[in-house]
C-alpha cells in the first residue's frame, strides 16, 4: 500500500511537467517560425559597421539606428508550433536604436552595445552586444579587419497575441489577455571586412558567418483562463554580406551600411560616432 501511495505522489508531481513539456516546439530550419526568427535577427547582429583602421586609437561613442525588416503575413503564420494560426505580431516597432562604445586596447578594438530596457510600442528589450576585432594592414590604403561578435539578453513583446488579435473573434486570442512573450535572439558571429579610402570618405565590404540560437517563450492566458507557456527553439546558420560608406560631419563620423543574411532579409543601419578622447 505504501508503494502504491508513493507511486501516486510521484505521478501527481511529474504529470503536469510532462504535459507542459509536450507543448514545447522545436521547428525545422525550413519552417516559418525559423524564417521569422532569422529575419528579425538581421538588424540585431552587432556588426562593426565601419571600415577597419590599421591602428585603432582612443575611445569613441556611437549611436546605431537600424530598420526592422518586414516579415510577410505568409511567413509570420506558423507552420509547426501553431499551424494555420496567426499571423503573429512581428513588427511592433519599425526601428532599433543601440548606443555603442568602442575602445582600442593593445591593437584590438573592443566594442560594447546596449539596447536598454525602455518600453517602446509594447516592446521592452535588454540586449547586450559584445565584440572584439583585430585589424591587419594589407597595403598602405587597404586594411583587413577580423571580428567576433555576440548579442545576448532578451526582449519582451506581445508577439503571439497583440491587441488586434484579442479583438478578433476568429483568433484563438479572442477574449484573452495580451501576451507577454519573451525572445532571446542569441546571435553570434564572425566577420571579415576590407576597408580603405581617404580622410573624406572610407568604404568597406565584408562577409560573415552568423549562428542564431533563438529561444522563445510564449506567455498568454486565453478566455478560459488557461495559460500557454510553451517554448519554441531552433538553431540556424547563416552567411552574411555587408558593405557601407563612412563620411565625416564635423567631429562626428557617419556610417551608412547595408547588411543582409542570404535568403532572409536586408537591413539598413546608420551609425554616428564621435571620439571621447
Amino acid at each position: 500500500m505504501t508503494r502504491i501511495r508513493m507511486a501516486g505522489v510521484v505521478a501527481a508531481l511529474t504529470l503536469p511537467a510532462a504535459l507542459n513539456a509536450q507543448g514545447d516546439c522545436f521547428p525545422s530550419a525550413s519552417s516559418n517560425e525559423a524564417q521569422t526568427f532569422a529575419i528579425l535577427s538581421v538588424p540585431l547582429a552587432f556588426t562593426g559597421a565601419r571600415a577597419p583602421s590599421a591602428k585603432p586609437r582612443g575611445i569613441a561613442f556611437g549611436l546605431e539606428i537600424a530598420n526592422l525588416p518586414r516579415v510577410s503575413r505568409a511567413i509570420a503564420t506558423p507552420t509547426t508550433c501553431r499551424p494555420g494560426k496567426g499571423p503573429e505580431n512581428t513588427a511592433p516597432i519599425p526601428l532599433i536604436v543601440r548606443p555603442r562604445l568602442a575602445a582600442a586596447v593593445e591593437g584590438f578594438l573592443v566594442e560594447v552595445g546596449w539596447i536598454p530596457p525602455v518600453s517602446i510600442g509594447g516592446v521592452t528589450a535588454n540586449l547586450l552586444g559584445l565584440a572584439i576585432g583585430r585589424p591587419f594592414a594589407l597595403t598602405p590604403s587597404l586594411t583587413l579587419g577580423v571580428r567576433a561578435h555576440a548579442v545576448v539578453g532578451s526582449l519582451r513583446a506581445p508577439i503571439t497575441c497583440d491587441d488586434d488579435a484579442l479583438d478578433d473573434p476568429a483568433s484563438e486570442c479572442f477574449g484573452g489577455t495580451r501576451s507577454d512573450d519573451r525572445w532571446r535572439p542569441g546571435v553570434y558571429g564572425l566577420e571579415a571586412v576590407v576597408g580603405g579610402g581617404s580622410s573624406r570618405m572610407r568604404t568597406h565590404a565584408g562577409v560573415g558567418y552568423a549562428r542564431l540560437q533563438p529561444r522563445f517563450r510564449v506567455n498568454f492566458t486565453n478566455a478560459q483562463g488557461e495559460t500557454d507557456r510553451r517554448r519554441v527553439e531552433v538553431d540556424l546558420d547563416r552567411v552574411a554580406l555587408f558593405g557601407g560608406v563612412t563620411v565625416p560631419l564635423g567631429v562626428v563620423r557617419v556610417t551608412g551600411e547595408a547588411y543582409a543574411t542570404i535568403g532572409d532579409a536586408v537591413t539598413a543601419r546608420i551609425v554616428l560616432r564621435t571620439p571621447l578622447r
